[in-house]
């Protein structure tokens, strides 16, 4: 049986014992799995322990990888501007589908998990301008150690942009060690996916002995709108691909149909890339050196999908817990959401992890790695589908740049337009 489908069962089965716990003759069921919730919140901590480890090497290796950002000319500078761009609106769509539809608000914040925690300190709430200036890095180190992530972060890029400039043994001693950082990250998170299953049957089994029905309520909301902002991301880069670059949607769709599904199945861009390059040269006629820096740096850094699923999740727990979002706290969401995107390491449960950057960034604290706990075990199904945008967002890239360059127009693309 395949992990995502334990984890399934963890959560139907932890769903059903905790119903079982309301009933007023389980009384001492329930008692008993209240006594169990610290063995989930421990899973929550060792996922947590990941975080700092894992985007600082994810993030430093896709940065270094793109190549010499002085040489990086038109394909370069158009592909990074599309990036940022296309996750900025995604992030945006997000989070106007999660207010719209005002998710957590109807669930009190006792039903939430680890309610007995303190509040996240609310009292100061830091404007605008003052949330730009704490996104600018002053010591790295007292970030990572106050999971402070966001200045870490610019400050990852940063430093990642300076290997990109520099040769020599020594750029590739520092390269390989955050190779070998990320690798380990990801083996960690492996190892801890491997305890998914229990710990989400006895996370969810607790919530919904303590909080029952209207926690669920919110969470089937959270899903569908996921869905719904992902689907409206989707029908834009559609639109995008139709207007900037001149190609029909059915013929874009019957070409690369094969790359889409392996994505949706496996959850994984990554293992869709060999099977997108192959259909973006051959059957979208795509020039290769578009397709040669596109695809690939676009598995690494262009995350649609993922920031999406972040800003609507941010939401959703800041509601749940009370966590006010005034003006700055809905920028930080869009800001931090777009970056984290970027720092994900394209396996099974990173996504979970990066996420706990933008609920630390607008004031969750103690509160955001438990709330993580409520998303993990319907994870599955909403990685399939934003990482089926992640591989759309990439694919349409590709065709945009290639048809906006005057080095490359009218050089083969028009196989695919109508």
């Amino acid at each position: 049986m395949t992990l995502h489908r334990k984890i399934f069962l963890g959560l139907i089965g932890g769903l059903a014992l905790g119903a079982i716990s309301r009933l007023p003759w389980a009384a001492p069921l329930q008692r008993v799995l209240a006594a169990c919730e610290p063995l989930g919140t421990a899973f929550i901590r060792l996922v947590t322990m990941v975080v700092v480890p894992l985007v600082v090497a994810s993030l430093f290796v896709g940065v270094a990888s793109l190549g010499d950002v002085r040489r990086l000319g038109r394909i370069g500078g158009r592909t990074l501007v599309y990036f940022l761009a296309t996750t900025v609106v995604a992030a945006t769509i997000g989070l106007i589908i999660a207010l719209t539809l005002q998710l957590g608000t109807g669930v009190t914040p006792d039903a939430a998990p680890d309610a007995s925690l303190p509040a996240a300190p609310t009292a100061v709430t830091p404007g605008l301008a003052q949330t730009l200036v704490q996104m600018v890095p002053q010591n790295p180190i007292a970030s990572a150690a106050q999971s402070d992530l966001l200045p870490l972060i610019i400050a990852v890029c940063i430093f990642g942009a300076a290997a990109t400039v520099t040769r020599g043994e020594n750029r590739r001693t520092v390269v390989a060690f955050f190779e070998g950082i990320n690798e380990l990250s990801t083996v960690v998170i492996g190892w801890l996916m491997l305890l998914a299953p229990a710990a989400v049957f006895v996370l969810m089994a607790s919530l919904v002995a303590r909080s029952g029905a209207a926690l669920l309520q919110g969470l089937l909301l959270y899903v569908v709108a996921v869905v719904a902002a992902l689907a409206l991301h989707l029908a834009l880069l559609l639109l995008l691909l139709r207007t900037a670059a001149g190609m029909g949607v059915v013929a874009f769709f019957t070409a690369v149909s094969d790359a889409l599904l392996l994505a949706f199945s496996t959850a994984s861009s990554s293992v869709a890339l060999p099977v997108s390059m192959a259909a973006a040269r051959t059957r979208l006629g795509l020039p290769n050196d578009v397709v040669s820096f596109v695809l690939p740096s676009g598995t690494t850094l262009n995350k649609n999908g993922a920031a999406i699923y972040k800003s609507v999740t941010a939401v959703f727990l800041a509601h749940l817990y009370g966590v006010p979002l005034g003006p700055a706290q809905l920028v930080t969401i869009v800001l931090t959401s777009t970056l984290a995107a970027l720092a994900g390491a394209g396996v099974a449960g990173s996504s979970l992890v990066t996420t706990l950057i933008v609920l630390n960034a607008i004031g969750l604290g103690p509160r955001a790695a438990a709330g993580i706990a409520l998303v993990t075990g319907i994870d599955r199904p909403l990685d399939m589908c934003r990482t089926l945008v992640n591989t759309v967002g990439n694919l349409v890239g590709a065709c945009c740049i290639a048809a906006t360059d005057e080095g490359h127009r009218q050089t083969g693309i028009n196989t695919a337009k109508k």
